[in-house]
């Protein structure tokens, strides 16, 4: 799994015919899925993302969890996160779960996240095409991939 996660003053989410999502203070996941991915992942990235200490404490350092804020978290799956581009210039997203993989594990990864964190949690619109918009705060912008433990 890789997450990209931006730390935001607020996201939204929309997709045509569908709730628009928000979110204000907090963190936007975007996740990718990839076929080699179960369970253990998303176990290892709940408890890093909920601890992630990306937010300013009273010194303006970053010391704070979004859980210590009292954030709130919106996750969206992207499976272009497992693009490759080696040959040419289109992409290819083999790598990435087929959605009968996929989904099961998004559903399990925001489940854990809401118990972990007590977080305010809200998500995009798994296959739809969606407009994300958001305020980047910073901008801190951090990369995640369950595989590279890093």
């Amino acid at each position: 799994m890789r997450v990209v996660i931006q730390r935001v003053n607020s996201a939204v989410v929309s997709s045509s015919g569908k709730v628009e999502n928000k979110i204000g203070k907090g963190l936007l996941i975007l996740l990718g899925i990839e076929t080699n991915d179960d369970e253990s992942d998303v176990e290892w990235l709940v408890s890093k993302i909920v601890r992630l200490r990306i937010f300013d404490d009273e010194t303006g350092i970053m010391n704070l969890s979004v859980t210590d804020v009292g954030g709130a978290m919106m996750i969206v799956s992207q499976f272009t996160l497992h693009a490759s581009t080696r040959k040419g210039n289109r992409p290819a997203y083999i790598k990435a779960a087929r959605p009968e993989q996929a989904i099961p594990l998004y559903e399990l990864l925001v489940k854990q996240i809401k118990e972990a964190s007590k977080c305010e949690v809200t998500t995009g619109y798994f296959g739809a095409h969606m407009q994300v918009s958001l305020i980047n705060d910073g901008p801190v912008t951090i990369i995640i991939d369950s595989k590279s433990r890093e």
